[in-house]
């Protein structure tokens, strides 16, 4: 247990941008990524609104015909895989691919096949349905794909948790490697479920905001006149690395993982559990894990999604963990600009830190504008702010009660 596990590449695609670089300048000037829905026609939806990837082409990493056998999840997890493997600086010929493996979960995977061979299968018959059906919606072929894409043999995996989907890849990653079991892991979280069924299915569960008129005031979350979370798409993925390996072929090395710590509330399937209980156990294992004191972290990466029940119960949950310290720490939750990627949001928001670690910038919450009693913590409204950050946190909370944080702290030798 003594190795440890650095970062070495990030990798994004997303509503504010589909490269580090315009992801990073977006967050950083408080953009939205929020507009009208365009994939398909949701004027009799709800809601109107989401967070769409934009201008993103998949057949700069896929061939034509791996496009057309495959789905967004797949060719989102794929774009973000390839930037941070580039950014990682790897010469692939001189790794033992045998010791290189891919963790990368997904929150639903694909409906928008599901929807498409459904109508066949009613309309045509079972004779019709597509061979592709299955592995273009199964979760599991986003780690296959990347795997195949860079020939990686190690450890080859999936985590399907909900919105926790994300950081639980990454630590589940980072921990495969402390184990001896790998030395590189491509590791997040990937999204692709802005469809009828997607938008319609949590509409009916009265989660998403209907701020039509509005599409980048929508998002709010901590504001007392949030109205529910919106739907997002993309993919986060970061390369984790050995320490060691990583030295030994000069990697920059953006933080170090140090801490991972995952619950459950076993309250209910949606909702959680208003004690904020599973939310603070995940914290604290998380601080214990990495060696830190509620006192030593500097940035917070909220789950926020701007629902009423999660931000208020977050709030809660920080206050506990983090005591007269959670007055101090600086929040904030990207998810206002960029919507809540489900399964991706995890890998987005854990690159959030390393970056605002690397750049000395908090990023901030926008959208809110109306102070909520219950959330009174430090949100970092509206503008970011500069800030030293020697450790962070990022918070993931899903449905069904699956909770899960992951610790940075600034790389020392």
């Amino acid at each position: 247990m003594k190795r440890r596990v650095v970062v070495t590449g990030l990798g994004i695609v997303s509503p504010v941008g589909n490269n580090i670089q315009d992801f990073w300048k977006a967050l950083e000037s408080g953009k939205s990524g929020i507009g009208k829905i365009t994939h398909f026609d949701a004027s009799a939806f709800d809601t109107h609104i989401a967070g769409q990837v934009k201008d993103f082409n998949p057949e700069n990493f896929l061939s034509k015909k791996e496009v057309k056998h495959t789905e967004k999840f797949v060719h989102y997890a794929v774009g973000a895989s390839q930037e941070a493997v580039t950014d990682a600086g790897f010469n692939i010929e001189q790794l033992d691919l045998t010791r290189c493996g891919v963790l990368i979960g997904s929150g639903i995977g694909s409906l928008r096949i599901i929807e498409e061979q459904h109508k066949v299968l009613l309309e045509r018959g079972p004779s019709k349905l597509s061979p592709f059906l299955i592995p273009m919606l199964i979760v599991n072929e986003a780690s296959g794909h990347v795997s195949m894409r860079f020939g990686f043999k190690g450890p080859n995996s999936c985590v399907a948790t909900a919105c926790a989907t994300g950081n639980h890849a990454i630590g589940d990653a980072a921990r495969i490697i402390k184990y001896g079991d790998a030395d590189v892991m491509i590791a997040g979280g990937t999204e692709g479920a802005v469809t009828p069924m997607g938008i319609g299915g949590f509409c009916a569960l009265k989660s998403l905001s209907c701020r039509n008129n509005e599409p980048e005031r929508a998002s709010r979350p901590f504001d007392r006149e949030r109205d529910g979370f919106v739907m997002g798409e993309g993919a986060g993925v970061v390369v984790v690395e050995e320490l060691e390996h990583a030295r030994k072929r000069g990697a920059r090395i953006y933080c170090e993982l140090v801490g991972y710590g995952m619950s459950g509330d076993a309250y209910h399937i949606t909702a959680p559990d208003p004690s904020g209980d599973g939310c603070v156990r995940a914290m604290r294992a998380t601080l214990k894990d990495a060696g830190l004191r509620p006192e030593d972290i500097d940035y917070i990466n909220a789950h926020g999604t701007s629902t009423l029940l999660n931000d208020k119960i977050e709030t809660l949950a920080i206050k506990k963990v983090f005591g007269d310290h959670a007055y101090k720490v600086a929040i904030s939750s990207t998810k206002s600009m960029t919507g809540h990627l489900l399964g991706a949001a995890g890998g987005a928001e854990f690159i959030v830190c390393c970056l605002s670690m690397k750049y000395s910038i908090a990023p901030p919450t926008i959208n809110l504008d109306h102070k909520d009693p219950e959330c009174d913590l430090d949100y970092i409204p509206h503008k970011a702010r500069g800030l030293k950050i020697k450790a962070a946190i990022s918070n993931a909370l899903g449905f069904g009660g699956h909770n899960a944080t992951i610790a940075v702290k600034e790389f020392k030798e």
